[in-house]
C-alpha cells in the first residue's frame, strides 16, 4: 500500500499530468466523497455579484458549480466549465449536458481570449497549480477592468492532523506544500489585480475513522502519486494511534486552512 502522496514535484510537468489522472480517476466518486469541498464552495458562493454575462469556472471538476453558475445567471451568461482532467469533464458533460462549455486546459494557459471574462469562479483549485505568478497572470488577463476573481484555495495549516497521524521521524508526511495568503496576495498585485482582498478562516469537518478520513482526501483525487516505499501494517497502526488521540466527541477532527481570495481588475 502507498503512503497518501500530496506533494508536488518542481518539474510541472510531470505533476500537472499526475494531478490530471489523479483527479481523473477520482470523477465517477467525488461529489459523493466532496462533502467538506462542497461546503466550503458554498460560502464562496455567497460572495457572488448580482450581475454577469461571462462567467469561468476555473478547476470546473464534475461541474456542479458550472451547473449552479449557469442556472443562477441564465439565461443569458455563458459559462465555461475548466479543468485539467478530462475525466472529470466527462463526468460533467455526462451529468450536466451542454448547458456550459466545457474545456480541457491548464489554468496558467487559458485558451480564452483577452478581457473576455466578467467572473471566475474557482472552488479548490489553485494550490494544485505549481505555476501561481502564471495563472494570476491569465486570470488578469482574461477578465475585463472591472471583472472580478472569486478563488478557495488552502493554505499550509492544512490537514495539519492528517500531517499528525502520518508523521514519523525521517519519514515526510506527503502533504501538499500549500502557500501562505501572503504568497496568494503578492502574486495577485504583481499580477495587476487593483483590489486584492484575502480571508481566511478554519473550517474542520470530523469523520468516524481514519478509513473516513482518508477515502475524504484520497476519494476526491487529492493524491498524486510518485515513487515512494511502502507502507507496513505497523505503519498504518502508529498512524491510526495518533490520529485516535486527537478524537473529539463528533470524530476524528480534519482542518482546512481556507483562503478565500476577492481579486477585481
Amino acid at each position: 500500500m502507498n503512503s497518501p502522496d500530496l506533494t508536488p514535484t518542481v518539474a510541472s510537468g510531470g505533476w500537472q499530468q499526475r494531478v490530471s489522472h489523479a483527479f481523473s480517476r477520482a470523477a465517477d466518486d467525488y461529489e459523493r466523497l466532496a462533502a467538506a469541498q462542497q461546503d466550503m464552495g458554498e460560502t464562496l458562493w455567497a460572495r457572488l455579484p448580482r450581475g454577469a454575462m461571462q462567467i469561468l469556472d476555473l478547476g470546473c471538476g464534475p461541474g456542479s458549480w458550472s451547473q449552479r453558475l449557469a442556472d443562477d445567471y441564465a439565461p443569458d451568461a455563458r459559462v465555461i466549465g475548466l479543468d485539467i482532467a478530462p475525466g472529470m469533464l466527462e463526468v460533467a458533460q455526462r451529468e450536466r449536458g451542454d448547458k456550459v462549455h466545457w474545456v480541457c486546459a491548464d489554468a496558467g494557459a487559458l485558451p480564452l481570449p483577452d478581457a473576455s471574462l466578467e467572473l471566475v469562479f474557482s472552488n479548490l483549485a489553485l494550490q494544485w497549480c505549481p505555476d501561481l505568478d502564471a495563472v494570476m497572470a491569465e486570470l488578469y488577463r482574461t477578465l475585463r477592468p472591472g471583472g472580478r476573481a472569486l478563488i478557495n484555495t488552502l493554505g499550509p495549516e492544512t490537514l495539519c492532523e492528517v500531517g499528525f497521524a502520518w508523521k514519523r521521524p525521517g519519514r515526510h508526511a506527503a502533504l501538499l506544500d500549500f502557500r501562505s495568503p501572503e504568497h496568494y496576495r503578492k502574486a495577485a498585485c504583481l499580477a495587476g489585480f487593483r483590489r486584492v482582498a484575502v480571508e481566511v478562516s478554519r473550517p474542520r469537518f470530523h469523520y468516524p475513522d481514519m478509513t473516513a478520513v482518508m477515502a475524504s482526501i484520497k476519494g476526491i483525487g487529492a493524491q498524486a502519486s510518485r515513487p515512494r516505499g511502502h507502507l507496513t501494517r505497523a505503519d498504518l497502526v502508529h498512524a491510526s494511534q495518533r490520529f485516535e488521540a486527537l478524537r473529539e466527541p463528533e470524530g476524528l477532527p480534519v482542518t482546512y486552512h481556507l483562503l478565500t481570495l476577492e481579486l477585481e481588475r
